[in-house]
């Protein structure tokens, strides 16, 4: 029962989550799921036992997989040290260690970025945006502005970027390039 009653918690946390990125109104989805808003209310808050047909039905409103439903979203925040064991392949002239897998659907921009000592917040961007960093020189303090993280050179971080976050050089000179990941609109 502890299991079910935690995937009802889930379930009912990423039907919100994804309704609300995607600017459905809770009637708008209900109808499209071939539901009612009471029931699915009820699902979005955890309290439901909805049916496999539902949650496809749900899924497919929503333009998302039936996984994305099931599955707790990923921590909002990976970090991932210039030493940490990660998965590499070599070539001939070139390796790769992989630092972070992000799902797309939209856009990403990347920046090459300076950051001075002296700091920025930044105020929360659109929902589903997320910012992936990767220190190339110096030495940052980065990341939601509630729980900021100190990186080095070689040290990358994730983050949902729809809360505030900051931006502190720790070194005189101190550069990242910077993946602004845009969900598709």
């Amino acid at each position: 029962m502890l299991i079910r009653m935690e995937l009802a918690q889930v379930v009912g946390r990423n039907v919100q989550r994804l309704r609300t990125a995607a600017g459905i109104s809770l009637a708008d989805l209900a109808a499209a799921g071939g539901i009612s808003k009471t029931t699915l209310h009820g699902i979005e808050q955890g309290q439901g036992n909805p049916t496999l047909s539902t949650l496809w039905a749900l899924a497919t409103a929503l333009k998302a997989s039936l996984g994305e439903l099931l599955e707790a979203p990923a921590s909002t925040v990976e970090v991932v040290r210039a030493g940490d064991s990660r998965p590499q392949v070599e070539g001939d002239a070139v390796s790769a260690r992989l630092l972070h897998r992000i799902r797309l659907r939209g856009t990403v921009e990347v920046y090459d970025i300076a950051v001075a000592q002296s700091g920025q917040h930044s105020d929360a961007h659109l929902p589903g945006v997320e910012e992936c960093l990767v220190v190339t020189r110096g030495r940052l303090t980065t990341g939601p502005a509630d729980s900021p993280t100190d990186l080095a050179e070689g040290d990358s971080i994730r983050f949902d970027a729809a809360h505030p976050h900051l931006y502190r050089g720790r070194s005189a000179r101190n550069r990242a390039v910077l993946l602004m990941v845009h969900p598709e609109s």
